[in-house]
């Protein structure tokens, strides 16, 4: 990709604009951030408004050699990143360029390993804690966190049953040989642990979970059903999946003389989307576990855990395949539970389209991987109307979608409510309670958890109290 049309797409992962020279920590965390992470490039030159301004192209290699004294005199180990100017519609920006290093984790001399070290989170640069700098270490290792020892157990303490019963479903025997060949065991000092990997097939930590809801409309608000699921990872996958299928809508068919019956959506792109999150997901993170969300419009399957480092969304779509969790991975595999690597999210893509249905929304949301499979509409465009009256998705201008899409980045997961209540703060700054009551003609009741709900997506800010209170949108540098 071109650099313009990478700077057209503003911010990102990868890419950090500023309109002039940051400060010696601004910059040396950048390059620290982007080399423990995906690597990027730092552009000087661009405002706010994605605007080339450009640099004084007197002041070019003063500015270059400074940035190399920062990078050298502030970073560990040593980062040697390329330093350039080009020039784009006849104005000349700096990029400061950095690739993924291999001698991670990279930190802030001044502040040492444990409070210095940096990585990128969407657009931002976030201290490491000590479970991601273990991960970095891990990375310069070659060794992922599902092949570590767990020193808790050993083999003979564990039950391995479940998973041995699905090896010999596939008429595959499980024997020691074979735990010890797929990494599953490893022995020291003449015992035999588990490693992360059985322990999380098994279902044995306790963040091993995935917790299903089933909402009522387009959000957050009121959930109709939810469930729980922990045990072995097999049994969670299969309980997840019939929870989805008992929460959608069967279309029937006549083919022939006979009725056939079919989920709205298809099963085979809805267990892909399961196997991936429950396979890839982050598992050092024992704060977090995988989300399965049923709305009116999307079923949605969020899995803690950005993309492993070394790719993007990109190569995602061009089918590179890259393990966060190869222990984990290769039992699924072994299993034929996944067929070919690389190959997953463009087969629910195209098991989506050939059902009639659009594209699913794939996306890194920060250290979250989310999936959004569409369900197809019950009720007509025409028909369509929300509890303030008639105003339907159809009854909102293109100026609107324009003036509400640079807000936020799930857009199409807004409900009416939450869109009207965005273009209301977009022309009056704040807003209270009861003008939104006002506004949406509906009870206080719902409007406070519509509230609630777009506090939670940080789509706003709550401010004051009691009855000063008010709510303003939530500025893009505070996301």
């Amino acid at each position: 990709m071109k650099l313009i049309e990478q700077i057209k797409q503003g911010e990102s992962k990868r890419l950090e604009l500023k309109e002039t020279l940051p400060k010696n920590d601004a910059i040396a965390k950048t390059v620290i951030a982007f080399s423990n992470t995906s690597g990027g490039k730092l552009i000087v030159g661009v405002n706010d408004n994605l605007e080339i301004v450009g640099i004084d192209g007197g002041k070019v290699f003063d500015m270059q050699d400074k940035i190399a004294s920062i990078i050298a005199d502030n970073c560990s180990p040593i980062i040697m990143p390329e330093i350039y100017s080009v020039n784009i519609e006849g104005k000349l920006i700096l990029v400061i360029e950095v690739v993924r290093g291999n001698m991670k984790p990279y930190f802030l001399k001044g502040q040492g390993k444990s409070d210095g070290t940096y990585i990128r989170i969407g657009a931002t640069n976030r201290t490491a804690d000590i479970n991601t700098i273990a991960e970095l270490e891990r990375q310069k290792r070659h060794v992922s966190f599902d092949e570590e020892i767990c020193y808790d157990f050993t083999i003979e303490q564990l039950d391995i049953s479940p998973l041995r019963q699905r090896f010999e479903s596939t008429g595959k025997p499980l024997n020691h040989n074979k735990l010890a060949n797929l990494k599953l065991v490893k022995s020291e000092n003449g015992k035999s642990y588990p490693t992360n990997a059985l322990m999380i097939l098994l279902g044995l930590f306790p963040h091993c979970t995935i917790k299903c809801a089933r909402f009522k409309g387009t959000t957050m608000s009121v959930f109709t059903d939810k469930k729980e699921y922990g045990g072995d990872i097999f049994s969670m996958l299969e309980n997840t999946q019939s929870f989805v299928l008992n929460h959608i809508n069967l279309k029937g068919e006549i083919k022939g003389l006979y009725r056939t019956d079919t989920y709205e959506i298809p099963v085979p792109a809805l267990r892909e989307a399961l196997i991936n999150a429950i396979v890839h997901r982050d598992y050092v993170n024992q704060g977090r576990d995988v989300k399965v969300g049923i709305y009116d419009d999307v079923v949605n399957i969020v899995s803690p855990g950005g993309l492993p480092h070394s790719i993007t969304m990109e190569d995602v779509f061009n089918g590179r395949s890259e393990a966060r969790n190869r222990v984990i991975a290769r039992v699924f595999k072994e299993l034929g539970l996944i067929e070919q690597w690389g190959s997953g999210i463009n087969r629910i893509m195209t098991d989506c389209q050939e059902y009639g249905l659009p594209i699913p929304k794939i996306a890194e949301q920060n250290d979250f991987f989310d999936v959004e499979i569409i369900r197809p509409r019950i009720i007509s465009d025409n028909n369509l109307a929300d509890t303030t009256g008639n105003m339907s998705e159809k009854s909102m201008d293109a100026t609107d979608y324009d003036r509400l899409r640079p807000i936020t980045t799930d857009y199409d997961r807004l409900g009416i409510e939450e869109k009207r209540i965005l273009l209301y703060l977009l022309d009056h700054e704040k807003i209270s309670r009861k003008e939104a009551v006002e506004l949406l003609a509906i009870g206080e009741t719902k409007t406070k958890g519509i509230f609630n709900a777009m506090l939670d997506k940080k789509l706003i800010v709550r401010e004051g109290q009691g009855r000063s209170t008010f709510y303003q949108l939530k500025s893009i540098s505070q996301r």
